[in-house]
C-alpha cells in the first residue's frame, strides 16, 4: 500500500488488493482544489476489505491555486484515465467512482472505457453561480475568486494545499469538463449508484437530474445522504458510502464486462 506518510500530506492512494477481492479493482478520483485525503476513508475501507484500489492526486491539486490555474481538464481527466487503465490491465472487474468534479471525471470515462460500473458522491456538472457562463471572459479581468464554503460544514477538515483563492482559468476548465462530460453521457451503460446529500451548498440538484435523463445504465441508483453536505466520504453518512459501495462492487463484479467494440 502506498500512500501519503502523513494524513496532512497529500498525495495519491494506491492498493494492490489481497484475497479473492484483488480481482476486482476501483479507481477513486477527487474533486476540484481537492485530494486524495478527502476520499482516503473510503479507499482504505476498500483496501482492507481486499479490493485493489487507485486514488491518483489530479494535476494542480494537493498544492496551491497559482498550481491549480496553470493545469487543465484535460490533464486532470487523462490522469484519472491512466491510473484506471494500469488498475484494469490487472483486474478482472474494473470500477470508478468519484466525489463532486471527480464523479464527472468518471462518468467521462465510463462512457469511454468497460467499466464494470460507477459510483459517484455528489457528482457535478452544473454550477450555482449564473456568472460562469461569461467565465472564458471573467478570467482576464478578475483572476481568482474566493473558495465556495459551505455554512456549517461537518465534514473533517483535510488540508489539500493552499486553495484560499480560486483561479477563474481552472473554473474556465472546470466548465469544459462538465460540458465535455454532459455530452457523453448517453454513451454510459454500466450500472451505478449515486449518492445525494440533502443539503449541498457546492452541487445543484439539476446536476443529479441531468445524470438520470441522458445516461443508459441499465441500473442506477440514487442512495439519499440526509445527514451530510457535499464532501460526504468524510461526513456523518460516510459509513452508508462505504458499506452500499462495496456491495454495489460485489454485487456487479459478477456481471460480464462488454467489450469496448460492443
Amino acid at each position: 500500500m502506498t500512500e501519503s506518510s502523513t494524513q496532512g500530506s497529500p498525495a495519491a492512494f494506491s492498493y494492490a488488493g489481497h484475497g479473492s477481492r484483488a480481482a476486482f479493482g476501483v479507481a477513486i478520483c477527487h474533486g476540484f482544489t481537492g485530494s486524495p485525503l478527502s476520499v482516503l476513508p473510503w479507499a482504505e475501507h476498500l483496501s482492507k476489505l481486499g479490493f485493489a484500489v487507485e486514488v491518483p492526486l489530479l494535476p494542480g491539486h494537493g498544492t496551491d491555486w497559482r498550481q491549480l490555474a496553470k493545469s487543465g481538464w484535460k490533464e486532470w481527466y487523462g490522469c484519472f484515465e491512466r491510473s484506471y487503465l494500469a488498475l484494469a490491465g490487472r483486474t478482472e472487474s474494473t470500477f470508478v467512482a468519484g466525489l463532486s468534479m471527480g464523479g464527472a471525471i468518471a462518468m467521462r470515462l465510463a462512457a469511454r472505457h468497460p467499466v464494470a460500473g460507477l459510483a459517484l458522491v455528489n457528482p457535478g456538472l452544473t454550477f450555482y453561480d449564473r456568472r460562469v457562463r461569461f467565465v472564458s471572459m471573467l478570467k482576464y479581468v478578475m483572476p481568482t475568486t474566493d473558495p465556495i464554503v459551505e455554512d456549517e460544514p461537518t465534514a473533517e477538515a483535510t488540508d489539500d494545499g493552499d486553495y484560499s483563492r480560486t483561479p477563474l482559468a481552472a473554473v474556465h476548465e472546470l466548465r469544459k469538463l462538465f460540458q465535455s462530460t454532459r455530452r457523453s453521457l448517453p454513451g454510459i451503460t454500466a450500472p451505478a449508484v449515486i449518492f445525494v446529500s440533502a443539503v449541498d451548498a457546492v452541487v445543484p440538484p439539476n446536476s443529479v437530474g441531468l445524470i438520470k435523463r441522458h445516461i443508459r445504465s441499465r441500473e442506477l441508483q440514487i442512495v439519499p445522504l440526509p445527514h451530510s453536505g457535499h464532501v460526504a466520504t468524510l461526513d456523518i453518512d460516510a459509513p452508508v458510502i462505504f458499506d452500499q459501495s462495496t456491495d454495489f462492487f460485489l454485487r456487479h463484479a459478477a456481471y460480464p464486462v462488454p467489450s469496448e467494440s460492443s
